[in-house]
């Protein structure tokens, strides 16, 4: 269970191990469930861990926490708003608010930092210049990322974004990848020792994905029942599912399902706005986030799982959380046919012609006439995620990575004090 406290400046801390410092800018912590997972990994290794990171809007608000051993300092921050210019003041605010908490932390022996964006080598330097080891730990390909989200083409600003990126590759003592396609662009593009870079694979928690009985009503009153999980940003492709599944409707005559799409993000407006021009307002929910157990509710109950990710230049190499969900969940998945959704789901999913939207809703329609197909997809994805994908295996290459980096570097003194002290809240 999780226990919260808030701290305030007086010395003291756990000074048995190594401490870490890990930068995130886009989730807070432990909302961000790749990021806890890391903390709660290297606290159980001995390391006392601290993360910086921005405030939630309904959750993580405290601006200092101490959740299960990890000391979590929290500054607020305005979503970006206004195109390439509002994510710039954005990222402006969370650094200067990083090197600020920074400070307060005090020496440390590793700093990690979780991109996007891929300015956080800035204070990730003025740590190394004390005695820090840099991890980099690239959840995203930056450059891909504005290619595809901005549609602007290789701008001035993607040149800019690729120099970050160059600079952050090079100031890096090791690299964590989240698979394998990022294990080569940060060899190939970024110039890195191949064994410099740990591919460190994310993974749905399992203790929190684990199914419950179905619930009928969730699929008001129709025999099947869609699922969406995930970011509702331009590049995620929710555009393309419902499209789709008006084609399921208009095209193939179907009106036999219900659909739930779970998540928000800066494109949720213009998609319930979407699914009512396309006369999909009756069969189509959206919930917005939910709790775990609303969640694991709506994924028990589903007949079939949408990843509808176009293929665009960092879609088609990143790994989805969202499919490695609805593989814990014993789920089959329909999805565009995308180099690393493969590599992830294997036949736990069923594959269409990249953003072919006809193929897309073909494919859903023949989930839902298969029950015998979709149970054994489902024992598939279960499979794999037990096995080859399971967090055990991205613990072993987490640690190992750490230990590179602290290769011959003695750790930060017993005695230096931090300038953050911690008691309980009363």
């Amino acid at each position: 269970m999780l226990g919260d406290t808030s701290f305030e400046d007086t010395a003291g801390g756990d000074r048995h191990g190594r401490r870490a410092l890990i930068l995130v800018e886009n989730l807070s912590v432990p909302f961000d469930r790749r990021v806890w997972q890391e903390c709660t990994t290297l606290r159980d290794a001995g390391w006392e861990v601290h993360v910086i990171c921005p405030r939630g809007e309904k959750r993580d608000t405290e601006p200092q926490a101490l959740i299960d051993g990890v000391r979590i300092h929290r500054y607020p921050l305005r979503a970006a708003t206004g195109g390439p210019a509002g994510y710039l003041r954005e990222y402006g605010s969370a650094l200067w608010h990083t090197a600020r908490l920074a400070r307060k932390v005090g020496p440390v022996d590793v700093v990690h930092a979780c991109n996007p964006p891929d300015l956080l080598f800035l204070p990730a330097l003025w740590l190394k210049r004390r005695g820090a080891r840099f991890v980099f730990d690239q959840h995203d390909l930056v450059p891909e990322l504005y290619l595809s989200r901005f549609d602007r083409g290789e701008d001035l600003l993607y040149r800019a974004v690729c120099a970050l990126e160059r600079r952050t590759y090079r100031a890096a003592d090791v690299v964590l990848a989240t698979n394998e396609s990022y294990r080569d662009v940060a060899v190939r593009r970024g110039g890195r020792r191949p064994e410099d870079v740990f591919v460190v694979r994310s993974a749905p928690q399992t203790d929190r994905f684990q199914p419950v009985p179905p619930e009928p009503e969730l699929k008001r009153g129709k025999p099947h029942l869609l699922c969406y999980l995930g970011v509702m940003g331009p590049q995620d492709g929710v555009d393309y599912a419902l499209r789709a599944l008006a084609k399921v409707r208009d095209e193939l005559g179907r009106t036999d399902w219900h659909a739930v799409f779970v998540g928000s993000g800066d494109a949720f407006d213009a998609m319930v706005e979407l699914s009512r021009r396309l006369g999909l307002s009756e069969q189509v929910q959206f919930t917005g986030r939910i709790p775990d157990a609303d969640l694991v509710r709506y994924l028990s109950t589903a007949d079939v799982c949408l990843s509808p990710d176009p293929r665009n230049p960092l879609n088609d190499v990143s790994t989805m959380n969202k499919v490695l969900e609805y593989m814990a969940m014993g789920r089959p998945i329909v999805s565009f046919d995308l180099r690393e959704a493969r590599v992830s789901a294997g036949d736990a999913a069923v594959y269409a012609p990249a953003n072919d939207e006809a193929e897309f809703a073909r494919l859903i329609a023949l989930l839902l006439d298969d029950p015998e197909k979709r149970a054994r997809m489902g024992r598939i994805g279960q499979e794999r995620i037990r096995g080859q994908l399971s967090w055990r295996n991205s613990q072993a290459s987490l640690l190992a990575a750490y230990a590179a980096a602290c290769r011959d570097h003695a750790p930060v003194p017993a005695g230096t004090p931090a300038r953050t002290g911690w008691r309980p809240r009363r």
